[in-house]
């Protein structure tokens, strides 16, 4: 065993009153890699965000050997730009307004801003995390402009240019499209051979090679820790089939019953999105009628939330465009609320830029009226409906916590309960799954096949995973480079 970098003995971490990791040991040698595997709200993430002092433990002590011990450097599921100004975040829908959207950096100052002069002759610099992570293309994109994937690429060379003896990445694969996961293997070696230990939340079944150890987590311990070697990834996926039994089902069912009567659900004849001199979208002809479902494709970068934001009424650009929703032209008097209210929509950007001070139940119930959170009293009605959903999707213990106080996948099962609660007519799913793990995934996919059975409801589905396409789906559409491929 090789020098011992960090030394978790015992520890036990609580927030907001819950405890997320308890009596948990983990020691890492610096000629180690370690995955950490588990179930969502394992504690997976809170481990990272512990070893990185994001959190006070209330237990036992953490030790990290003083070479690396201000050399520490967290990945994770959000980013946290902030506008030019440094006054605010961003905010969802800044992307598509044009005023708005010039408050923000370029990616190449971004980079700059992360280098100091301490660091001007260390191993990783600008030219390096640009090559190795595919950025050169990027330099003069604004951040706001930036794909999920090309968001994440920026966050880890972000996170390369403070050259860390200790890489922590969370989740690192979601929202990178298959040629760039397949390229991660690469990357991960690259970084490793410099000296950095990496330590990574990932799927049992995406762990690369250069990781030695795999930690399996449950309920907030680590259950077991062995080589990599050793780790079989099968996982027992016992996964219940929807049952009319199911009372929570029952009732959900009883009331998804959308018959669409529109003629066309979108409609769109050469639209062409342009920003400067960057063509987003080029002559693209879509149509979707009621009751079809479409798994909408393409790498990152292909103009595929750009298109969606067309038909969601989040991008001005469409009252330039021929585009037909719910049998209506666009510009023809219609408003963004009679358009949300007949869609049903959940993105990363969506979960990136949702307010965290809304509790869970209130989150979901603000899918009735389209809302970035609840700013009304709760409807006693709908707070049932909303109790069913939960049940639904196995969240129902969380009602009344805020959002920011959940596991990112909790977050994720809200936000798609969200989008459903209202029985719209047009589903939109931004690569759904992303936070949930397998069982879940499975969950979720059995769920929206059934209500499509069960409804003539219209669905558009996004991902990068093609095994994650509900089995409802018959139709695709495949974006490259802002036109349509075969």
């Amino acid at each position: 065993m090789g020098q011992l970098l960090l030394s978790i003995k015992d520890v036990t971490v609580r927030f907001q009153n819950h405890v997320i990791l308890s009596n948990l040991n983990f020691f890492v040698s610096k000629d180690e890699n370690w995955a950490l595997i588990g179930e969502s709200g394992s504690g997976k993430s809170a481990l990272l965000r512990t070893i990185a002092g994001m959190y006070n433990i209330s237990g036992g002590n953490i030790v990290i050997d003083d070479c690396c011990h201000r050399l520490i450097a967290l990945v994770e599921t959000k980013h946290h730009f902030r506008n030019l100004s440094n006054t605010t975040n961003f905010y969802y829908q800044q992307r598509y307004n044009s005023s708005d959207s010039e408050d923000a950096l370029f990616v190449e100052q971004y980079l700059l801003s992360i280098i100091s002069s301490s660091q001007k002759n260390s191993y990783w610099d600008i030219e390096r995390v640009a090559k190795l992570l595919k950025l050169d293309r990027l330099r003069d994109k604004k951040l706001i402009k930036l794909s999920n994937g090309e968001t994440k690429r920026l966050m880890i060379a972000a996170a390369l240019l403070r050259n860390p003896v200790l890489l922590l990445l969370d989740s690192p694969l979601t929202g990178l499209d298959a040629q760039t996961r397949k390229d991660f293997n690469s990357i991960i070696e690259q970084i490793t051979a410099t000296g950095t230990t990496v330590i990574m939340t990932t799927s049992p079944f995406d762990i690369p090679c250069a990781i030695t150890h795999i930690a399996i987590l449950k309920d907030g311990k680590i259950k077991q820790s062995i080589s990599k070697e050793k780790f079989k990834p099968e996982i027992n996926l016992q996964i219940n089939k929807l049952s009319s039994d199911n009372e929570d089902f029952k009732y959900i069912f009883s009331t998804y019953t959308i018959k669409n009567t529109y003629k066309d659900i979108v409609k769109m004849n050469n639209v062409h999105i342009q920003y400067d001199n960057k063509v987003i979208l080029d002559k693209i002809n879509w149509h979707i009628l009621p009751g079809e479902r479409w798994a909408l494709l393409g790498p990152n970068a292909a103009g595929k939330s750009t298109l969606l934001s067309l038909i969601n009424g989040d991008n001005p650009q469409a009252y330039a465009n021929d585009i037909v929703l719910f049998d209506k032209k666009r510009g023809t008097g219609e408003s963004i609320w009679d358009i949300k209210s007949k869609i049903g929509f959940v993105s990363p950007e969506l979960h990136q830029y949702f307010p965290l001070e809304n509790s869970c139940l209130q989150v979901i119930e603000s899918g009735y009226y389209d809302t970035m959170g609840l700013f009304r009293p709760s409807n006693k009605t709908r707070f049932a409906t909303v109790m069913h959903w939960m049940k639904a999707l196995g969240i129902e213990k969380y009602p009344n916590v805020l959002l920011k106080s959940v596991p990112v996948s909790v977050q994720r099962l809200c936000l798609l309960a969200r989008a459903l609660v209202k029985n719209p007519a047009l589903l939109i799913f931004d690569e759904p799954c992303q936070g949930l793990d397998e069982h879940q995934q499975q969950h979720f996919k059995n769920l929206v096949d059934t209500i499509c059975k069960r409804s003539d409801v219209a669905l558009i589905y996004v991902t990068h995973y093609e095994q994650e396409i509900p089995e409802s789906v018959t139709k695709v559409l495949r974006l490259d480079k802002g036109k349509i491929v075969n």
